[in-house]
């Protein structure tokens, strides 16, 4: 039978050129029977952006006619990016020139022709068709017009249009009112877009429509299909007995979950004990998802569109519906419950030196949580462990096995970033409060260690087995980056002490010891982040090189990540070999989509996190105009300084234009601007005292000045000059003084901060 795959193999090795169906289908010889399918096929490939279906119905190689697919990332100043779907395309990303963009708009997937590849390898294209659309709705600020006509200006600034609302569509919202529009007409050169109001969500300040509008933005599903919910409900609250047969049974072993405060789904439990040889036997157990939604169901269908869970403060989006990722399939004390384990003895030098696969069922003595385990292993609380007696044994075991590992995977250069991230205090009417550091403690770093050795192992049973799956792959540096990289530490004097091309992990993760506590460490450490390319998901084995590690995956959250689901899925397949090699051709065939899919989904997750972070960020600081920070500056740009506030975890924008003291001059290589006339310097990394000038809800931006600048414009000392001792003297950096009028946070209320237990690495 032929597959896409294979007809795109023999398209590419025996047609040579752009052909229509027939002419393929007489040069590749395709048997009669197999004919019929070709058409379905051809249009699989297409939309998959494998082919490109030219004028004269002709299919044709992408690559073979400097053509690439791929998604539009638009910018608010015209220009775009086209980011490559497939593997095969590689290199940067296509930069698209306002003139170029076409009719295309930010998020729609489009054909790319390659025009021009500058001397700093930057790829310059244009815009030649929009093959999909991002979506057909689009939310908004609506505005009332002349004779009952109105404008809904898009939310997301990367949307450049305006859609006109004809009479009696505007279903009832009133001007500002914040709408879902839903578009009948696409805008065009010529014609601006058509629509129609579809939903009125409301005053952009009140109660949860900050939220509606990212997850309608970012076109996140919501409230699951009637048909997926019916069948997880279908399956029960319990384990049934014919569910254990052929499983190892756990339930005697002592077992617990780790998680956050306010978690609800308990996806991994650890098992663990010390062998008779002084090696650690730890076991991993997984709520076994993959037994419960089979492939092709309307529950993996739905699970697959989503791709990830989504965590806000206040709520979660789960990839499932609640029967299944809070009941079922969650690892709650004192029931059973199905998983799938992976365990691992462990030398007295970190390495799995024996691992074992069940398909297993366990019942968790306890639901603990990392507070109390912190406490427990730390500070000794004598309350907890009087409370958790049994347990406390288990518990130091833990940390033992945990402090081995660790050692392990900082001897083969795994690298550690610890950069401090931010918590929301909420008020008990879903205000913030107060934002916070995020304190990680022992338990959440030793249950952290556990899962990524389980997703280590997994991944090396699956590399070589014969077996489709999903790697999490994470590809070395650019070295224009990590020569940038170099040409900025070097100015703190620090080096990654080898050849750009011989870079390794390690490298990176000694540099990351040396800067630890010192000043400086923020922003390097912030750089090397920019450097770093990003995880995604791939069906090839390329390893992993921030862990250091040579094969890794995701296996540990099937509850959240589709990924995990087909890792399950494959595991399952290797140790058992149950699946017809019909099928293992087709998870083949499929895999690099999904893949791409799921990389795409979380992505977007990612990035709607963000923003209502963001948001309820600058909502906090609405009422701090005037109010003067201490900050660091995080990001420096031809336009200004990004910084962030060392008390509230809050960034925000310096604009150039409020630096008028002087003339500010941007130097790319030293990542800083420097005054032409005062020499004063503005630096990556910098701490500067900052003032809150203001603080816009339409354009979630907080608009800063630099304290010192502000004062000496006041003064009247614009364009002051200082001596060459004066500018000796500070170093040719910017000075600082402590703020003042800084307000301190309201005192903690209900914490509400979901916990994303294991990695995105």
């Amino acid at each position: 039978m032929l597959t896409p795959a294979a007809l795109l193999a023999r398209i590419r090795d025996e047609v040579p050129h752009p052909a229509g169906v027939r002419e393929l289908v007489q040069m590749l010889k395709i048997p009669r029977e197999e004919r019929t399918s070709v058409r379905r096929l051809l249009r699989s490939l297409v939309a998959a952006g494998d082919l490109i279906q030219i004028r004269g119905h002709r299919y044709g190689l992408p690559d073979r006619m400097d053509l690439v697919v791929g998604r539009l990332t638009a910018h608010p100043s015209g220009y775009g990016f086209v980011a490559p779907e497939r593997d095969g395309d590689g290199g940067p990303d296509l930069f698209i020139a306002p003139p170029y963009m076409a009719d295309a708009l930010h998020g729609d997937r489009v054909v790319a022709r390659i025009e021009r590849v500058k001397d700093d390898g930057r790829v310059e294209a244009r815009i030649i068709r929009v093959l999909e659309r991002s979506g057909t709705e689009i939310v908004g600020r609506y505005e009332r017009g002349a004779k009952g006509t109105g404008t809904v200006i898009p939310w997301d600034t990367r949307l450049l249009m305006e859609v006109f609302i004809p009479e009696g569509e505007a279903g009832g919202a009133a001007p500002g009112d914040m709408v879902i529009v839903r578009l009948e007409r696409w805008p065009t050169g010529a014609r601006a877009a058509v629509g129609c109001v579809s939903r009125v969500l409301g005053d952009i300040t009140a109660p949860g429509v900050d939220m509606e509008i990212v997850i309608r933005t970012h076109g996140l599903p919501d409230a699951h299909p009637p048909d997926v919910v019916a069948e997880a409900e279908a399956l029960g609250t319990t384990v049934q007995m014919t569910d254990l047969q052929g499983r190892t049974d756990f339930r005697t072993w002592q077992t617990v979950t780790i998680d956050g405060e306010h978690a609800r789904d308990f996806d991994d439990a650890i098992t663990i004990e010390r062998l008779q040889n002084g090696h650690f036997w730890l076991g991993v157990h997984i709520a076994d998802v993959a037994h419960y939604v089979p492939e092709g169901s309307a529950l993996d269908r739905d699970a697959y569109e989503r791709g990830t869970s989504v965590y806000f403060p206040e709520r979660a989006i789960h990839m499932f519906p609640e029967a299944l990722a809070t009941g079922l399939c969650s690892l709650r004390p004192h029931v059973d419950r199905l998983v799938q384990s992976c365990l691992m003895e462990i030398d007295r030098q970190g390495q799995v030196v024996r691992a074992e696969f069940h398909d297993g069922v366990i019942h968790s003595d306890a639901r603990m949580t990392y507070t109390d385990v912190a406490a427990i292993l730390e500070a000794k609380d004598p309350v907890l462990r009087e409370r958790y007696a049994p347990l406390v044994p288990m518990f130091e075991l833990m940390h033992g096995c945990f402090t081995v590992l660790n050692d392990a995977r900082r001897r083969r250069g795994s690298i550690d970033f610890d950069l401090a991230e931010a918590e929301l205090i909420m008020d008990s009417g879903g205000a913030v409060e107060a934002i916070v550091a995020l304190e990680r403690n022992v338990a959440h770093r030793l249950i952290e260690e556990f899962m990524l050795l389980a997703n280590e192992t997994v991944a090396s049973r699956l590399d070589g087995s014969g077996v489709p799956a999903l790697y999490r792959i994470h590809e070395e540096p650019d070295l224009v980056k990590v020569a940038k990289f170099e040409e900025f530490i070097a100015g703190f004097r620090y080096t990654l002490g080898t050849a750009l091309v011989s870079v390794q992990p390690r490298h990176f993760q000694q540099l990351i010891a040396r800067i630890a506590g010192r000043p400086e460490e923020k922003p390097i450490a912030t750089l090397m982040l920019r450097t770093m390319q990003k995880a995604r998901y791939a069906p090839t084995n390329s390893g992993h090189f921030g862990l250091a590690s040579r094969s890794y995956t995701h296996f540990t959250s099937p509850i959240r990540r589709y990924p995990d689901l087909v890792v399950h899925r494959a595991l399952r397949a290797a140790r058992h070999g149950s699946v017809p090699h019909e099928r293992l051709e087709q998870w083949a065939d499929d895999m690099p989509e999904i893949g791409r899919h799921t990389s795409a989904r979380e992505r977007r997750a990612d990035e709607a996190e963000r923003e209502l972070l963001q948001w309820k960020k600058v909502r906090f600081m609405a009422d701090k105009v005037g109010n003067e920070f201490d900050a660091f500056i995080t990001g420096v740009a031809a336009y200004g300084l990004f910084v962030e506030l060392v008390e509230h975890y809050v960034e925000g924008l310096v604009h150039v234009s409020t630096m008028a003291d002087d003339y500010y001059r941007f130097v790319e290589e030293g990542h800083y601007l420097q005054g032409e006339a005062t020499g004063r310097r503005y630096r990556l990394g910098d701490r500067i005292a900052v003032q809150v000038l203001r603080v816009s809800l339409q354009s979630r931006q907080i608009d800063l000045g630099v304290v010192e600048i502000l004062e000496r414009v006041r003064q009247g000392a614009r364009g002051a000059r200082v001596s060459t001792r004066e500018a000796s003297s500070r170093g040719g950096t910017a000075t600082t003084r402590p703020p003042s009028g800084k307000r301190r946070a309201a005192r903690p209320g209900r914490r509400e901060r979901v916990a994303r237990k294991g990695t995105r690495r």
